[in-house]
């Protein structure tokens, strides 16, 4: 896996370069393991500075509709300048963290529809910058994040989609400049609801978790109790159980309003 191309900035003869990932399955708090190799073309050449990062592909609103825009949201420099001798092959090795807060993109083993995540490769060369392709990577969730999954599956809901959306949650531990949601279709018993939206934010020692109910057009308008946030400690979540939680409010709020 990886992408392997002609620099243009270098022009006829230059390098190639190639990244390659050890890993492609990782979990937020993990590391992505690969190495850059650089080729060199038929004459001397200097890079400058080369760098990979996280990148995702998030929407943020743009007047009247949203547009879709590719946010790297975590970086890394591989050391200083690299003189480049025709025909040399250099190899340089990169252990990338995974950000705590990195959206979930699969989900098991089934990609999560609407998520692109990956590793991007980016070389200065003669002060210009030269991106490469993104090399995706599978985020799976933490444990505790999969049980909150098992507990909507367990009530019948069905993944929808995921998006990443630009902006800031409140009252949360969050850092990045965007946050995912997970939607979920609502079984039979839940006739009331459109979707259920959820969103996770980590640390190295817990997670906020966000639901929110999307109500179907007709019924009465939402309040305050159709949002739920909660702490789960990351490693002290087997005690709870989380399909009997979630279907409490559930019931509690449909309950109120009529929605079933």
């Amino acid at each position: 896996m990886g992408f392997k191309r002609l620099l243009a900035s270098m022009g006829a003869g230059g390098a190639s370069v190639e990244t390659e990932l050890t890993e492609v399955n990782v979990v937020p708090g993990g590391v992505v393991q690969g190495e850059v190799r650089v080729q060199g073309g038929s004459v001397d050449q200097l890079i400058e500075g080369l760098s990979v990062g996280l990148q995702g592909r998030v929407e943020v609103e743009g007047g009247e509709q949203e547009v879709k825009q590719d946010i790297e949201f975590t970086k890394l420099r591989l050391g200083g300048a690299l003189e480049v001798k025709a025909g040399a092959v250099h190899v340089v090795p990169f252990g990338l963290e995974i950000p705590w807060e990195t959206p979930i993109s699969s989900v098991a083993g089934q990609a999560l529809r609407g998520m692109h995540i990956g590793v991007t490769t980016e070389l200065e060369i003669a002060r210009a910058l030269d991106s490469g392709d993104l090399d995706p990577v599978n985020v799976h969730p933490l444990p505790a994040q999969q049980a909150i999954l098992d507990a909507f599956i367990q009530l019948g809901f069905r993944f929808k989609s995921a998006d990443l959306e630009r902006g800031h949650i409140r009252n949360t531990r969050q850092r990045l400049p965007f946050y995912q949601e997970i939607e979920f279709y609502p079984p039979q018993q839940y006739r009331g609801l459109n979707q259920v939206e959820l969103t996770f934010i980590a640390d190295d020692r817990e997670m906020d978790v966000i639901l929110e109910m999307d109500k179907k057009p007709g019924l009465f308008s939402e309040g305050s109790d159709s949002y739920r946030a909660f702490q789960v400690g990351l490693h002290d979540f087997q005690g709870t159980d989380w399909a009997g939680y979630i279907n409490q409010w559930l019931a509690d709020v449909g309950g109120r309003r009529n929605w079933f």
